[in-house]
């Protein structure tokens, strides 16, 4: 299937690219498919790769305004766009927020789940963010492009997004930001992510891989009560919250092994790859 930018239901901003099994990628809070740019020729030559603007973040308008925007109804909107395009179980990969959609997703929507460094996974509820964060967004707004223009400006404004921010363009990095800026569903998202966490995780049956960054300094690693009993954690060396930047090769094959028919899901065997 040839590369294509087309709208869903609802609305839902989309990219899909590719042929061959159906993978679903999903952004996190305050981000947008832009995150996926540097594994997505790599997955595309292997997958029909669909990247989604989850609603309210990226060009995807937000939730009706009665809607909450829990994880379960951010992922009931991602699975209403592929039951459209007549996709079934697709596999399903998230970071962050949209980690927590993919394994919301596994419950009964997916035929595997790939979470990078994924939300819920927490003991308990965070609460309340203890700093405004759209204030903060306010006061940094007129510095950002010149901040993002050099190197040590981008460390410091996307240090919690990447080990290795350098590493990110500064089109894409000045993307992330305005992402982040500019997003409407990202209150009402931080709000109700916060407010819980991933419940009755042994619901999840299908196979589910956890990718977590040794350098993620941003949220930690899951707690075992909120593990799927099957899931297979595997630790990513130098490497930040939403590592496909960090590292591009490593972070695509993963997703690859994650979604592949033949994959034995055992952390013996895993353990020995």
């Amino acid at each position: 299937m040839s590369i294509a930018d087309s709208i869903g239901p609802a609305g839902i901003r989309y990219l899909r690219r590719g042929s061959g099994e159906p993978l679903v990628l999903i952004h996190g809070l305050g981000g947008s498919s832009r995150i996926w740019r540097p594994v997505l020729d790599r997955l595309s030559s292997a997958r029909d790769v669909i990247t989604v603007d989850l609603p309210g973040f990226g060009d995807s308008p937000p939730l009706p305004p009665a809607a909450r925007a829990t994880p379960r109804a951010l992922a009931q909107a991602v699975s209403a766009l592929y039951v459209e395009l007549g996709i079934e179980r697709p596999h399903v990969a998230g970071n962050s927020l949209g980690g927590w959609v993919a394994l919301e997703l596994g419950r009964e929507d997916a035929t595997s789940v790939a979470a990078i460094s994924p939300a819920g996974l927490w003991r308990r509820p965070l609460g309340p963010a203890r700093i405004d964060s759209r204030r903060l967004a306010d006061r940094m707004r007129p510095i950002i492009r010149p901040l993002l223009r050099t190197r040590r400006g981008r460390g410091f404004v996307l240090r919690s997004t990447a080990a290795h921010p350098e590493r990110i363009p500064t089109d894409d990095a000045l993307g992330l930001v305005q992402d982040w800026l500019l997003a409407p569903g990202y209150e009402g998202a931080n709000r109700e992510m916060r407010a819980a966490v991933l419940e009755r995780p042994e619901e999840i049956e299908v196979p589910v891989t956890i990718l977590w960054g040794d350098r993620d300094h941003l949220v930690a690693p899951p707690h075992p009560q909120r593990t799927p009993p099957n899931a297979v954690f595997i630790e990513l060396e130098d490497c930040g919250h939403t590592p496909t930047w960090d590292d591009p090769d490593l972070i695509a094959d993963l997703l690859l092994e994650a979604s592949s028919p033949a994959a034995i899901w055992t952390n013996d065997v895993r353990a020995a790859l």
